[in-house]
């Protein structure tokens, strides 16, 4: 199925990120006319919720369908979950002069004829062939190399400053110092995505601090306490998510930045953590600690091949 490319916009950027500096390479292709594409990925998730895959063939400034699908133990399966032999596709159209291939996110029960905003890896085709990057300028167009993040125990929310008392233990905000001043040092996103904060118990529970794109901004959500200052964090002391009880004490857990699609219909953290960090059985309050740069484990580990056949 052809469908008019509204989300994304090939520039010449795109297509050298995908070839390189190689001046062999061009975007011509070898071979007949087909309308076979063979994928193949490193590291892709599994998606949940009814989300899926959808792989675009950009031929003409015009993105054509390749097909849906999701990726189980590292087998590409179709949307109803049945394997796709060898990872190969045949659209409805031929694709053979292809300039690029982009694969989306595609929301839950997904009605909208046009590619959806949330490109996850994304390449030039050079004599029939993609290498798919999340770093191309068609998808996360970033290494996130100089991401960075600090944060802190604290609950402002509960008017309580008593230093490293238990309630105090019980809030996490991504600030770098006191007054409060942004912790989190990330690149912007393109539309389809968006961070989220996350606290994980020690029990490995992920308890969501909210989805922002500013990070001197407040974040999305006010999900346990309101009121907090205009960052990204959270208090947990009201709505305990069943199994819990709080104030909960963070202690022994991890402080987590996430890259999450958007829309998401999943509850819990995406595959992508460019910043992850200890929290210390010691831990104290109001201390700023350091996350650690995640995003070579996380991200870009994720890559993928495209073979027009």
């Amino acid at each position: 199925m052809k469908k008019t490319w509204t989300a994304l916009v090939l520039s010449s950027a795109l297509l050298a990120s995908a070839c390189g500096d190689d001046d062999d390479n061009n975007n011509t292709t070898t071979g007949p006319a087909s309308g076979s594409i063979t994928l193949s990925f490193t590291n892709l998730p599994e998606l949940h919720n009814g989300l899926l895959y959808e792989g675009w063939a950009i031929v003409d400034g015009e993105a054509i369908s390749t097909g849906v699908f999701n990726v189980v133990d590292g087998n590409i399966v179709d949307g109803d979950g049945n394997t796709v032999a060898n990872g190969t596709f045949t659209p409805d159209a031929d694709i053979s002069d292809a300039e690029a291939i982009v694969i989306s996110i595609e929301p839950a029960n997904d009605t909208d004829p046009a590619p959806a905003a949330t490109h996850i890896v994304s390449g030039a085709i050079a004599n029939g062939n993609a290498a798919l990057t999340t770093t191309n300028g068609a998808s996360l167009a970033s290494d996130f190399a100089d991401a960075s993040g600090k944060y802190l125990l604290k609950t402002p929310t509960d008017g309580d400053d008593a230093a490293d008392s238990v309630n105090e233990r019980s809030g996490i905000w991504f600030l770098g110092a006191l007054p409060p001043e942004a912790g989190l040092v990330l690149p912007e996103l393109p539309d389809g995505w968006k961070y989220e904060g996350w606290a994980v118990t020690k029990d490995g529970i992920p308890l969501s601090t909210g989805t922002f794109t500013q990070v001197d901004a407040a974040d999305d959500a006010e999900l346990f306490s309101t009121g907090g200052p205009a960052f990204p964090g959270e208090d947990f002391l009201t709505n305990a998510p069943e199994g819990l009880s709080f104030p909960l004490d963070l202690r022994s857990g991890k402080a987590v930045i996430s890259i999450e699609p958007s829309p998401d219909d999943s509850p819990l953290p995406f595959a992508f953590k460019p910043l992850v960090g200890d929290i210390a059985a010691d831990a104290s309050s109001p201390t700023i600690y350091n996350m650690e740069n995640n995003a070579a484990a996380s991200i870009l580990s994720v890559t993928g091949t495209a073979i027009i056949n």
